[in-house]
């Protein structure tokens, strides 16, 4: 047995780690143990007879001679097996265990299985209403990291520079483009089908490298159409997402589709727990990407006028399957003059100490017509509001984020002059003194300053 094992195992092209089963006799361990020392562990499974009985009956059997577990059992070399635990280097009890319990147990002990490694995450979140500038975030963070993972729908665009022109992701990562990471959308994400479809096709995915959990939730066309209120009453985007993910709570067996029930993503379809314990346990490093902002959470925004979803870092590491104590670095998206969407004609978008562009372009040098046409969202493409800095929305983000890292965004709106600095002594002293007091306020660090939308106008300042 030993030979012709050792003949089979030079074919393998990775034979770090076999399983040989199995071995039946005291002597076939102590040869196994003489040729390899101790990078072999002798694991012994037993179980009462009367559960062996049960899986032997529904076992298959081959050949022309079919044998009862009596016969087999009546076999001398099968009554000394169960005194093969005596020197079994581990013993499993699998009693009223299933398979995966059994390879799950078995892996645990010989640590194969479990999520130990020194893996981490870092998670880019929003500090105030969304369009924070996230998507130029992490798209310069992108090549540092094995794993991008994005979660949330496409009610929030993520712009990142290209070009000619800048592009808009709305399910994938917003470094897809810029590296060869994997790719992952998690269990929490809600998806408009023929959006990611599209996504997926103008970044001209390699196989295998997008993962989609199945458990991800399946806008219909019903979704949005039930959104129709929401757009007039608080400025919604109207992509379905809320109802969507209204529906996957209450309609529960109730023909709920999700991802992978979906045939056009079924190249796609795995298990997000799967791709992040593989990640984590090889010592890879994962981003998360945040949609939306704080301001706009669920259950710490102004309600009504907030998202379907939590948008702090709790909230998205639970839409990923990710555990709070994988977190390396949070880094907060804030941007000098904060935004809310158009105020819808039977209400509003929501609370905005709100100014004009003009005076914004007065402040700024930046000229009107420039700021007007920057500032249109990336889903809807409808003229944003206006905001000044709101101190208090940046200190209570800081609190319930818990942010290692502040990145500040949109630092030519402080002065037109930022955007030729390429070094943090280059910006305006105005600048210079704002980013002082956030990093007061939040007793946070300023690592990242926007100054501009291209591909050289971050100002990096990190010390990892």
């Amino acid at each position: 047995m030993l030979e012709e094992f050792k003949v089979w195992r030079a074919k393998l092209e990775h034979p770090n780690v076999v399983v040989v089963d199995s071995v039946r006799t005291v002597d076939q361990v102590a040869s196994f143990r003489a040729e390899f020392g101790p990078s072999i562990t002798h694991v012994h499974l037993t179980a009462p007879v009367e559960q062996l009985e049960e899986r032997f009956n529904h076992r298959k059997q081959s050949g022309t001679k079919i044998y009862t577990f009596a016969e087999v059992r009546d076999n001398p070399t099968e009554q000394q097996i169960e005194g093969l635990a005596k020197i079994a280097d581990l013993v499993v009890n699998t009693f009223r265990c299933t398979e995966a319990d059994v390879l799950t147990r078995a892996n645990s002990h010989l640590g194969f299985r479990h999520s130990a490694g020194r893996g981490y995450v870092d998670v880019v979140v929003g500090g105030q209403y969304g369009s924070e500038g996230k998507g130029q975030i992490v798209d310069h963070l992108s090549s540092e990291y094995d794993l991008l993972i994005r979660v949330g729908g496409p009610n929030a665009g993520h712009s990142v520079f290209r070009e000619p022109a800048p592009y808009v992701h709305h399910h994938l990562p917003s470094g897809t483009q810029s590296t060869n990471a994997r790719l992952l959308i998690g269990p929490g994400a809600v998806l408009r089908v023929s959006t990611l479809l599209k996504e997926i096709a103008d970044c001209k995915l390699a196989d295998g490298r997008l993962t989609i959990d199945g458990s991800a939730m399946i806008i219909s066309d019903e979704d949005i159409e039930k959104e129709t209120g929401l757009v007039k009453s608080i400025g919604s985007t109207g992509q379905g997402v809320g109802a969507a993910s209204a529906r996957r709570i209450m309609g529960r067996g109730e023909g709920v589709k999700l991802a992978r029930d979906a045939p056009e993503l079924k190249s796609y379809i795995g298990s997000a727990y799967d791709v992040l314990h593989h990640t984590f346990s090889s010592g890879g490093r994962a981003l998360l990407e945040g949609t939306q902002g704080t301001g706009l959470s669920l259950f710490h925004g102004p309600y009504p006028h907030v998202t379907s979803r939590d948008t702090t870092v709790m909230g998205c590491l639970s839409e990923a399957g990710i555990p709070s104590s994988r977190v390396r670095k949070v880094v907060m998206v804030c941007r000098t003059y904060p935004i809310r969407v158009e105020s819808p004609s039977s209400g509003s978008s929501g609370p905005l100490h709100e100014m004009t562009y003009a005076e914004l372009s007065r402040r700024s040098g930046v000229p009107e017509a420039d700021l007007l046409g920057a500032e249109k969202t990336s889903t809807t493409h409808k003229q944003r509001r206006l905001g000044e800095f709101e101190w208090d929305l940046l200190q209570r983000a800081a609190g319930l984020n818990a942010p290692t890292d502040i990145a500040v965004t949109f630092a030519d709106y402080l002065g037109l002059a930022n955007r030729q600095a390429i070094r943090f002594e280059q910006l305006t002293e105005e600048t210079i003194n704002f980013i002082q007091e956030v990093e007061r306020v939040t007793g946070t660090p300023a690592s990242l300053i926007a100054t501009g939308f291209s591909n050289r106008s971050i100002i990096d300042r990190r010390a990892w």
